[in-house]
């Protein structure tokens, strides 16, 4: 079993029917809002070490965290310090994981022009000469791989830590059946 390492989770939210930005970025410190540059409040957490943006729709995106735990526990400080500005906050809001992105290392070195061959074309994009590594698109989980000849990969889109994995050990047995893997 191959080891990942989440990097980062993107997760979504709506903590309430809508909110005001301009109230919150004067009550909340750490609060960056500047609406000229871009309609989202900032508000970092540094436990757990995380960035919320939040739009006046109440709808709310978190990054950031490591893992599913962190990720709710940020929606409830934020929930709780809403609330004390005398926002109506739904109960219990519904966290929705839109990407998780982690790392992995197969523990072996790959010839990335053979993998690309090997793979198949149709679901590869390799250009050396623009970037050192090989995105590799896999259908089922859906997600998009990073390929590094030194077996160092970067997997993106998975949308839990188990397809993220699925995916991590579908590539291996895949480039190891094909003798990719040296």
């Amino acid at each position: 079993m191959i080891e990942i390492k989440v990097q980062n989770i993107v997760a979504s939210t709506t903590f309430a029917e809508k909110l005001d930005l301009d109230v919150i970025a004067q009550s909340l410190e750490d609060a960056e809002y500047e609406p000229e540059q871009f309609p989202g409040l900032v508000y970092r957490l540094s436990n757990p070490k995380t960035a919320t943006l939040l739009f006046t729709s109440g709808k709310a995106n978190c990054t950031g965290a490591k893992n599913v735990e962190d990720v709710r526990k940020t929606v409830d400080i934020i929930a709780d310090k809403l609330k004390k500005l005398g926002v109506d906050v739904y109960k219990n809001p519904e966290i929705i994981i839109q990407n998780i992105v982690s790392t992995a290392d197969l523990e072996g070195e790959l010839n990335l022009t053979e993998t690309a061959t090997g793979l198949g074309l149709e679901n590869v994009e390799y250009e050396p000469e623009q970037f050192p590594g090989l995105v590799y698109r896999i259908k089922e989980p859906k997600v998009a791989m990073l390929l590094f000849s030194s077996g160092k990969i970067v997997c993106a889109g998975a949308r839990s830590t188990e397809d993220a994995s699925k995916a991590v050990e579908n590539l291996s047995e895949e480039l190891n059946s094909l003798g990719l893997l040296h």
